[in-house]
């Protein structure tokens, strides 16, 4: 389980492809306090660390998490956002986030305002997966707060510290980010599916 808020960046290193899984070599500043087997969300994408460097660590997306997730698009010395599995003991901040990807969406609009930042993100609504304004929704690892809410797209509002503590700063129009929404609003869109 995460939390939605993001710890640091991570810079991809290296990527091998063996078969149909890609192996990311990612260097960062937890790279040294991770461990193996540990789980870290890439762009809210939760993988297990299979490999370790004073300064990297190695992850594994197989098939399924490329064809679902922006992961597939990443390259030597592009930046990805991380963040440790939740304590239990400590405070939950964002919102219960578990790093699985529910689907990509593409950024439709990015506007810069007088001390914030407004983006919007165009998404297949025929995968059944909704917003509500005031509701909360990961894009790329980052819990957010949706502004507004339509049937297949949503606005957030980023504030500065958001901006430059994530990969975002480098999302352009076009650009695919992961989502994950919000698991009560999916067990509430499933029930109300079987009613």
């Amino acid at each position: 389980m995460f939390t939605g808020i993001i710890e640091t960046f991570g810079t991809v290193n290296n990527v091998v492809q063996e078969g149909t899984n890609l192996h990311y070599t990612i260097e960062s500043n937890l790279s040294n306090e991770l461990k193996i087997d540990q789980s870290v969300a890439h762009n809210g994408v939760c993988l297990t660390v299979v490999a370790l460097t004073d300064s990297t660590h190695t992850v594994t997306a197989i098939q399924e998490t490329l064809e679902k997730t922006n992961l597939q698009y990443l390259k030597t010395g592009m930046r990805v956002n991380l963040e440790r599995c939740m304590q239990m003991n400590g405070r939950l901040d964002g919102h219960i986030v578990q790093g699985h990807v529910d689907q990509t969406a593409v950024c439709v609009l990015r506007e810069e305002l007088d001390g914030s930042w407004e983006y919007r993100f165009k998404y297949d609504a025929s995968k059944g997966n909704v917003t509500v304004e005031k509701g909360s929704v990961c894009v790329n690892g980052i819990s957010l707060t949706v502004v507004n809410s339509a049937a297949d797209e949503f606005s957030v509002f980023i504030i500065p510290y958001t901006f430059e503590h994530t990969n975002l700063q480098e999302v352009q129009v076009g650009d695919t980010v992961n989502l994950e929404f919000d698991i009560i609003g999916k067990y509430v869109a499933r029930l109300l599916q079987h009613s």
